[in-house]
Parts: C-alpha cells; sequence; structure tokens
C-alpha cells in the first residue's frame, strides 16, 4: 500500500497552527490524528489519519502519554483487551508515546477502573 505522506504533512501543519487545544485527563479515550507513520509504527486511519487512544498521563495541558487501541485481536502480552464500553477493543501497549494535546480531536468516553488498572500494571511489567 503507498503512503500519501503528503496528505498527512499537509494536515499535520495545520494541527500545528492551531492555537487552543483540548483539557485531557486519565484515563479519557479520545480520536486522536496519530498520522502516517514509518514501518510498524501505529498509523492514523482515514482521510484525517486518526484513531482512539487512551490518555495515560498529561504531563502538562499540552503534553500527554498515550496508547493506542485496535480492534484488531493479536494474542501477544503488548495487546490489553478492554472492557464495556470498550468492548472488542485492545490497548497496544506496545505503541504507548507521548503527544502534543493538538492532536487530539474529540472526546469518546472514559476507561473502566478495572481497565486502567490492568493497563497500569501491564505498562509497568513491560517497563513502557
Amino acid at each position: 500500500m503507498k503512503k500519501d505522506f503528503d496528505a498527512w504533512n499537509r494536515l499535520k501543519k495545520r494541527l500545528d497552527a492551531r492555537t487552543g487545544f483540548p483539557f485531557a485527563a486519565s484515563p479519557e479515550v479520545w480520536w486522536c490524528a496519530l498520522g502516517l507513520n514509518i514501518g510498524v509504527e501505529m498509523n492514523g486511519k482515514d482521510e484525517d489519519f486518526e484513531r482512539p487512544v487512551i490518555v495515560i498521563r498529561a504531563y502538562s495541558a499540552e503534553m500527554l502519554r498515550i496508547v493506542p487501541l485496535t480492534t484488531r485481536a493479536k494474542q501477544t502480552r503488548f495487546h490489553l483487551k478492554l472492557a464495556e464500553p470498550f468492548a472488542g477493543s485492545f490497548a497496544v501497549v506496545s505503541q504507548a508515546r507521548v503527544i502534543s494535546a493538538k492532536r487530539l480531536v474529540r472526546l469518546i468516553g472514559k476507561l473502566a477502573s478495572d481497565d486502567i488498572s490492568r493497563l497500569h500494571a501491564l505498562m509497568r511489567e513491560l517497563s513502557c
């Protein structure tokens, strides 16, 4: 599949020019413009290069640590199956990263407390 890096670059310029950004906190789940990335790095989907993410930690109003979500089931220790209201989704712990809050698009909801506890425990275990 050929990647359209030019389209992502145009959108990334608009995101960077944003003067305001939403306030996010753990354990919220947001649609996020993750973009078009290299190799095995998780990409956003569709024309806006978006993917749902879990906010793990807010370092500041502008800088967040996130874990992206997928619906593709894999039996690895890096994929954590989520419960309601995100049943059918998996947190991809190996793809945790720090992002700018400017990438956040819209709030989806909050992760269940059991899921956030399991996610934090797995991240500690894997030293993520």
